[in-house]
């Protein structure tokens, strides 16, 4: 990693500097750990007191608190979306990887730009398009007639199907895979046929997939992951599934087949999302809930039953089992009251 000063990280954030604009920083850190050379960020007041005592040699920080920083400061509005930034542009070129390595098996009738790199191992099938920039990842495979942007990343061991597409700075982790068969299934005569899955799976500019998420292709027409959409770790998103810009799905979600999801939604952890459902714009579904109809208002949305003792959690169970006899017993205490009234 290339030493970069503290001015230039400055105007990339839009930010100003309180103290040495030549300070020269080469790596991010913590503030209660970070030594020379290195830049950290407060975000979260508890850890104002790390402030006092922090080895780095700049922090980014808000002006509320740009006087309490003993080191050099650089001054931004929002410190974590400009932390991001810098830590980006510190480590966007740490990687080794160049060029064709010699055991990549690539396909006939590719068109691979001469600044893409494939690592070891990887399978390239025939009719294949890599824009400029982009690096596939050692023990990849990518399958024929795939389409893939600009300065995209394949970190390792991600598999593309056949015929889908991913637009430009499209960031896939380990274990991705993209166009995997939807769950199709028609009964007949006591037996499941499978349904040919013959759509593709489409990804737009700037989306991240975490690892071993999968995201299946369309029964008929494809699965859309629309630009900014950011998926985390071990997520399951079935066929025709259509997720709208900038929406983040945290760690263990299930989205049903044929459900569309809005722009800017924040999907929590762990959470169950039943099949042909639309849920609205600037929807936060908060972790461990289960959608099992559409939302069609923004806002934030929960369900589940938070922890409690076992003990208390078998009693109220028990209850929650004899809800309906109770509702039918005060209804007709309900009537009972009235006509006494009456």
């Amino acid at each position: 990693m290339s030493k970069i000063t503290l001015k230039k990280l400055a105007e990339h954030v839009n930010g100003y500097i309180i103290g040495d604009d030549d300070a020269e920083i080469d790596h991010v850190a913590t503030l209660k750990n970070a030594q020379k050379g290195a830049i950290s960020f407060l975000t979260n007041i508890k850890y104002k007191p790390d402030l006092e005592t922090t080895g780095a040699t700049a922090v980014i920080i808000n002006e509320k608190f740009a006087s309490d920083c003993k080191t050099n400061a650089l001054v931004v509005s929002d410190p974590h979306p400009a932390y991001a930034k810098i830590a980006t542009l510190i480590y966007s070129n740490n990687t080794t990887l160049s060029g064709i390595h010699p055991t990549a098996c690539i396909g006939d009738d590719c068109t691979i730009d001469s600044s893409v790199a494939i690592g070891p191992y990887c399978v390239i099938e025939n009719g294949v398009k890599i824009g400029t920039g982009t690096i596939i990842g050692s023990g990849s495979f990518i399958g024929a007639n795939v389409s893939i942007g600009n300065d995209c990343h394949l970190t390792a061991n991600v598999s593309i199907m056949r015929d889908c597409q991913l637009d430009d700075r499209v960031l896939l982790h380990p274990g991705v895979v993209i166009g995997g068969d939807g769950f199709g299934q028609a009964y007949e005569a006591g037996k499941w046929l499978k349904v040919p899955q013959v759509g593709a799976v489409q990804i737009g500019n700037d989306v991240e997939v975490g690892a071993n998420t999968t995201i299946d292709r369309g029964a008929i027409e494809n699965t859309i992951v629309e630009e900014g959409v950011k998926l985390d770790n071990l997520i399951q998103i079935g066929h025709n599934v259509r997720i709208g810009q900038h929406t983040v799905v945290a760690a263990c979600t299930a989205i049903g087949g044929s459900t569309t999801i809005g722009k800017n939604c924040i999907i929590g952890g762990q959470v169950a999302i039943a099949g042909h459902l639309t849920i609205a714009d600037n929807v936060t579904i908060t972790g461990r809930s289960a959608v099992l109809q559409s939302i069609d208002t923004k806002g934030v949305y929960s369900s589940s039953t938070p922890l409690e003792p076992n003990r208390s959690w078998h009693k109220n169970y028990v209850r929650f089992k004899q809800l309906d006899e109770m509702a039918k017993r005060i209804k007709q205490l309900e009537k009972e009251v009235e006509k006494l009234r009456g």
